[in-house]
């Protein structure tokens, strides 16, 4: 933690410093109230310690302060005009605890450890409040799969170690939940897990979101930002859809992997961050690089260790369990009685290809679950492309077809051996938005029954 002492006496501003020095935090003392607050106003403290005489300051107005400017920022008093009055007072106005002068080393590592160990639940029980707001089933990591089964082995013994991570795989295979995994398996898993999502932002918005900005930076920056990298402190910082970074802020979080320094935005001063960074995207990172939308030094930087996830039609082994979790938990969230799916509509779930991975299966099953009237889902409670007939209109060889018959059979080859829909579109020269409409028209298609000869 860092620690701000705040007190007159040289001597008792030198013992505080390397009483907390020597707990492995980080002591940074001053000699007046107006100096303390101005030195909160710049840097982000865990705790302070404060004087309630200093010098011609009263230390009870300086708390006042305090409490009001930086009401997460625990303060304990301490004084060696130690009175019962006194103590209320300061505590009345928000101190966290109270010390009397002179002070043991062990009566002020007992307020350190206090503190330290608050800080680690307030941060247990964030995480935990993050958990339950997604709703999501328990995940589990075990595939019968052989690639997916690789993978979680790469990440089960990287995760021990502060090595960067690139976790590659198409979108909704669950990247950032083995993000989430590596972390939870890691030393740092009592501390943050930050995540941020490199597309979500403008470049401006986004360098100030990862490495925060001080008050007047730019248009709108009307007080100062810590950003996602001190949040992340001492822990794991998680980016998101990396492939999508501008190149204009690449080089500082190159530097911010290779020195562990960096610089808030407007902000001169040079800052040293603590954090493990693993990131992850649905790009061809070396695709990239060679089209230099993505600097090499940094690919070769994060790229320390990297795994890459199995699209669910690869993993035809574990989509049946898959599906059956995702039946499990929905019924127990939305109280259906609901526990198995017919053969027919199992069957269609098997035959899928499922693009949207698995964040496609778990949005089908959950409507599923909602439509099913009775313990069973049937295949009409499958969403429409999924419940409809799935039959090919072969082309035969000489025969009359149609522009749009010709057009259909173009897309379905296409589509089946793409990696994914986004590549599918690029090989086809339309946007993803264009294809998918496409792909709804084949869909209702394929419901029709073929015309008699």
């Amino acid at each position: 933690m860092k620690i701000l002492i705040v007190d007159d006496e040289k001597n008792i501003r030198t013992s505080t410093s390397l009483a907390i020095q020597s707990e492995g935090h980080e002591p940074d003392a001053v000699d007046s109230g107006r100096i303390a607050l101005m030195k909160m106003a710049e840097e982000p403290y865990d705790l302070v310690f404060l004087d309630l005489r200093i010098g011609e300051e009263d230390g009870l107005e300086v708390l006042d302060s305090i409490v009001k400017l930086f009401p997460n920022v625990p303060t304990c008093v301490f004084t060696a005009h130690a009175s019962i009055t006194s103590a209320v007072e300061a505590m009345r106005r928000g101190a966290f605890d109270y010390l009397e002068k002179p002070f043991t080393p062990g009566q002020l590592r007992n307020i350190v450890g206090m503190v330290e160990r608050m800080r680690k639940l307030n941060q247990r029980v964030s995480d935990l409040e993050q958990q339950v707001s997604v709703q999501s089933p328990t995940v589990e990591y075990v595939s019968e799969d052989p690639a997916m089964a690789k993978v979680m082995d790469v990440l089960n013994r990287t995760a021990g170690t502060k090595a960067a991570v690139l976790i590659l795989g198409e979108s909704g295979t669950g990247k950032s939940v083995l993000a989430r995994y590596v972390h939870d398996h890691s030393e740092l898993k009592d501390k943050p897990f930050v995540t941020i999502s490199c597309p979500s932002l403008s470049r401006e918005l986004l360098e100030s979101e990862l490495f925060g900005h001080v008050k007047g930076a730019f248009t709108g920056a009307v007080k100062d930002t810590w950003g996602k990298v001190d949040a992340a402190k001492g822990g794991t910082l998680f980016l998101d859809e990396i492939g999508e970074l501008p190149l204009e802020i690449q080089p500082k979080l190159l530097r911010l992997l290779q020195e562990r320094q960096y610089e808030r935005v407007g902000d001169n001063k040079t800052r040293t961050a603590d954090v493990r960074v693993i990131a992850a995207t649905n790009r061809n990172m070396e695709e990239c690089v060679r089209e230099k939308t993505f600097r090499e030094d940094l690919y070769y930087r994060l790229n320390v260790i990297s795994v890459t996830t199995p699209p669910l039609r690869h993993r035809a082994v574990d989509l049946k369990r898959l599906s059956q979790n995702f039946v499990r938990f929905f019924a127990k969230q939305i109280r259906r009685p609901v526990k198995e799916f017919s053969p027919q509509a199992l069957e269609r779930i098997l035959a899928y290809p499922w693009p949207g991975n698995i964040r496609e299966l778990r949005n089908a099953i959950e409507r599923a679950v909602i439509l099913a009237q009775g313990t069973t889902i049937e295949l009409s409670d499958l969403p429409e492309h999924l419940s409809a007939k799935q039959e090919r209109r072969e082309l035969m060889p000489g025969s009359p077809v149609t522009l749009e018959e010709l057009e259909f059979e173009h897309i379905r080859l296409v589509v089946e051996r793409a990696e994914n829909l986004e590549s599918a579109a690029r090989t086809l020269g339309i946007d993803p938005a264009t294809l998918y409409r496409k792909r709804k028209k084949m869909d209702h298609l394929l419901a029709e029954p073929a015309p008699s000869s």
